[in-house]
């Protein structure tokens, strides 16, 4: 790669070998970032590169610093006790290599940096917090006129992470018995979805509860349309593109208070539930007050609905973040000649 030539100095993006799709936060990120920077396998004059999805080798990173070609490390998350069951130490200490090595880091949260200073080791190169995107013109609030209030929980949800589903299920039952006019859908790739349907039973709210399958970048928005609320009570999240896009079309969010998603949710577009902070166990919000946020959206529905829209558009834009990426590119690629 000849950097110093004037005539070839045009910004040529490799992902790293990240795969991009329409399913999953990893894929539609890389899928997003194609449409603007176009990718090339060969002739590439900067590396991009997901944390959680990133396929270099050691070797790879020496000679990408030998040929002085930046590379750019999108920092998604970290591993820890108590979502990791495995040997997270030595996941963390793969990752760091890269971590520290990298030109440029863009964390999707300030509580994403956190942990990475805690788990990878506190780094002392370039970088930035840059929260992940929606596209608002995509993802729009679409008038609704039902009898019923629904709330709705996505995402792929693993047998280890039932605890998003489980809890609000309780709370649900809770609400029922006063709140009769209420729904509930459950949608995405649900590993235990057999067992958590069972449950649905054993509460009697078969009625109430509604299980659909996984869906496309391109159905979300139907997804969310069929909603007036959001919730999601995972543990300690980075920074979900799901939230952005139940804020952009308009749905308010019932969440954990962990994480990166309070950075997203404010208090008037959403309500937080009270956890104590922790990396060995996960910690869920009690009953108790899942219900009472899920009446106060009920309650602030109008109000909390106009704000998670107008929340979404001003600050979570994708053109935002694409433009931020352009500046971050050529500052990268200036810096190498």
């Amino acid at each position: 790669l000849n950097q110093k030539d004037s005539k070839n100095f045009k910004l040529r993006v490799f992902y790293g070998g990240s795969r991009s799709g329409d399913i999953g936060g990893p894929l539609v990120k890389v899928q997003k970032l194609r449409l603007e920077f176009p990718e090339y396998r060969n002739n590439f004059n900067l590396i991009y590169l997901l944390s959680n999805n990133s396929y270099l080798s050691k070797r790879s990173f020496k000679l990408l610093k030998k040929r002085n070609i930046p590379i750019i490390l999108n920092q998604n998350g970290v591993y820890y006790k108590s979502w990791f069951k495995g040997d997270y130490f030595s996941r963390n200490q793969s990752m760091a290599y890269g971590y520290h090595l990298a030109d440029y880091v863009i964390w999707q949260s300030n509580f994403c940096k956190k942990a990475s200073d805690k788990f990878l080791g506190r780094r002392t190169g370039k970088g930035e917090i840059l929260y992940n995107s929606v596209d608002t013109n995509l993802f729009v609030p679409e008038f609704k006129n039902k009898k019923l209030f629904t709330f709705l929980i996505s995402g792929n949800i693993n047998k280890e992470n039932n605890y998003r589903i489980i809890s609000v299920i309780k709370a649900f039952k809770e609400l029922n018995n006063f709140y009769k006019k209420i729904n509930l859908i459950i949608a995405g790739n649900i590993d235990d979805k057999d067992f958590l349907e069972h449950k649905t039973y054993e509460m009697k709210l078969q009625d109430k509860i509604k299980f659909i399958g996984k869906f496309n970048q391109f159905e979300a928005p139907k997804i969310y349309s069929l909603a007036d609320a959001y919730i999601t009570l995972t543990y300690q999240d980075n920074c979900p593109t799901a939230v952005l896009e139940a804020m952009s079309c308009g749905l308010p969010v019932l969440y954990s208070d962990s994480g990166g998603i309070p950075e997203l949710v404010d208090n008037k577009s959403g309500v937080s539930l009270e956890v104590n902070s922790n990396w060995d166990t996960i910690e869920t919000p009690r009953t108790k007050d899942i219900v009472e946020g899920m009446i106060k959206i009920m309650n602030n529905n109008k109000s909390m609905s106009e704000a998670a829209r107008t929340r979404a558009s001003e600050k979570f834009d994708i053109k935002n973040w694409l433009e931020r990426h352009k500046v971050i590119f050529n500052l990268m690629l200036n810096s190498k000649r």
